[in-house]
């Protein structure tokens, strides 16, 4: 894939780019990543690190705080209109529509927040927790780590898809046994 963004940004073979996503600064995208249509991620300075098989979702900006980095672990689900301002996320969380992490929150692996949450600077969420709110507090512990990945692997599946021009993947039987692959590795 052709790096357009400058020499900062790292693309480490990710499994889609949209062409409308926006790249600026000291940036490393792992592989089989994806980030979708109207994407913003900014890192004038720290960085910003998206972890392998994580996907960024439509419209969501992605920001370093002023003494934080933002780094998201693999195998995450950053949907639909959040913005993420120097934290941290674990593995295997997802973090719902329109939610804002703002600096220094840490959010342990295998991890909810609840869309619309709100969860304020320096905060740190355990692993296995489900978080909702404004402000956002635990309201529940739970390991959703499976089920997180399991989301991740659905926009792993759709991203190359996607790339094929393909955009009904999920009504492919080549998809229902990639999926059904995916949970036995993540179950066995």
């Amino acid at each position: 894939m052709t790096n357009k963004f400058g020499p900062q940004v790292t693309l480490d073979n990710p499994a889609m780019i949209h062409d409308t996503a926006l790249i600026y600064g000291k940036v490393h995208v792992a592989e089989g990543a994806s980030l979708w249509p109207y994407v913003v991620i900014r890192s004038e300075m720290h960085e910003v690190r998206i972890g392998k098989k994580t996907n960024i979702q439509d419209f969501v900006m992605i920001h370093v705080g002023n003494a934080t980095p933002t780094v998201i672990g693999e195998n995450c689900s950053i949907t639909h209109h959040c913005t993420i301002h120097g934290a941290t996320v674990g593995d295997n969380c997802l973090i719902g529509i329109n939610s804002t992490l703002m600096d220094g929150v840490v959010i342990g692996a295998n991890s909810i927040v609840a869309g619309h949450s709100i969860v304020t600077e320096n905060t740190v969420i355990p692993p296995n927790s489900i978080v909702a709110g404004a402000p956002a507090k635990v309201i529940k512990t739970r390991d959703n780590g499976v089920a997180n990945a399991m989301n991740a692997a659905f926009y792993f599946e759709n991203a190359k898809a996607y790339m094929r021009g393909e955009h009904r993947v999920a009504e492919t039987a080549a998809f229902r046994e990639a999926m059904t692959a995916e949970l036995k590795a993540l179950t066995s």
